[in-house]
């Protein structure tokens, strides 16, 4: 069975990037627009890790990795934030927050793959 990537990111080019990058490769990519469509994606499937973005209308990436790691049922689960933002103090306060990982946009393939396969296999 294929794992689930949940990509959410305002950009529809981003998430669609994601999709051509990690389908081909077995996985299984489901797309939100911001962190309340985030939420919502992940408690309605089963998703094994997400790529998430930081800066995104309705909640941004790192009140959402908040939400998430406030619900014991995602104990465990990767998020790696995927944004233009390379400042080391927004890289600690997602760390702080729960991320699991961080790269920079924009994304070279090889790398969120590499990422991705580490994490989840």
């Amino acid at each position: 069975m294929s794992k689930t990537i949940l990509s959410v990111d305002d950009s529809k080019s981003i998430r669609d990037m994601i999709g051509f990058t990690m389908t081909p490769r077995g996985y299984n990519v489901i797309g939100a627009e911001d962190g309340v469509e985030g939420l919502s994606a992940l408690a309605s499937n089963d998703v094994n890790l997400v790529v998430c973005d930081l800066n995104m209308p309705n909640m941004n990436g790192i009140e959402m990795i908040r939400k998430v790691r406030e619900n014991s049922a995602y104990h465990g689960l990767p998020i790696v934030m995927l944004t233009t933002e390379a400042q080391k103090e927004k890289m600690k306060e997602a760390k702080d927050a729960g991320a699991t990982g961080w790269i920079v946009k924009p994304f070279d393939e090889d790398k969120l793959v590499s990422v991705v396969s580490k994490l989840i296999g």
